[in-house]
């Protein structure tokens, strides 16, 4: 299994599962043929659009559910655009740093969102760390089950993937703890 299908499956279903009903959706940055395939498991359901960050400046209203970041560095300038346009009960999730490669990136991504949100957490997978920032949906408590499990053929994602994401080892939890927003 290559690490792009597990960072498709998980920027994609794992923000999209811990929503309770997200009709509108944004995909900034690259986005490959999986993670289009990805994101139309959930077409039921939301409406996705994919765009460069011109698309955020484009919307006008605050009509957007989730956000997500494929690889696209976030900044003061790129989340007040998110915060014009994203719903009083919006998440974003986007890419950050390990903690162990680059422990203050991380920091300082979780530090920035978790100005604007009540809930900024770091999730690792592979080898891959990103950052799911909510207004209301926590990733552990309000996972959609009936969303998650019912996701057939994936090679990485599951409701038990998502928990254990958002698990580290106790020196880093300890590290996290006043920085990142649970």
């Amino acid at each position: 299994m290559k690490d792009n299908n597990a960072f498709n499956e998980m920027m994609v279903h794992l923000p999209l599962c811990t929503h309770k009903e997200a009709s509108n959706v944004l995909i900034i940055g690259t986005a490959d043929e999986d993670m289009k395939n990805q994101a139309a498991r959930h077409s039921k359901v939301s409406n996705i659009e994919f765009g460069d960050t011109s698309l955020l400046t484009s919307k006008n209203e605050k009509n957007i559910d989730v956000i997500i970041l494929t690889d696209v560095k976030i900044d003061e300038l790129l989340l007040a655009n998110i915060e014009r346009i994203l719903k009083a009960d919006g998440l974003i999730a986007f890419a950050s740093k390990a903690i162990s490669k680059d422990k203050e990136q991380l920091f300082a991504d979780l530090k920035l969102v978790g100005t604007k949100f009540w809930i900024a957490m770091p999730f690792k997978f592979g080898h891959n760390t990103s950052i799911l920032a909510s207004k209301k949906y926590h990733p552990t408590a309000d996972i959609n089950l009936q969303r998650s499990d019912l996701l057939d053929g994936l090679d990485y994602y599951s409701s038990e993937i998502q928990l254990a994401s958002f698990v580290f080892p106790a020196s880093e939890h300890r590290e996290l703890t006043g920085i990142a927003k649970r």
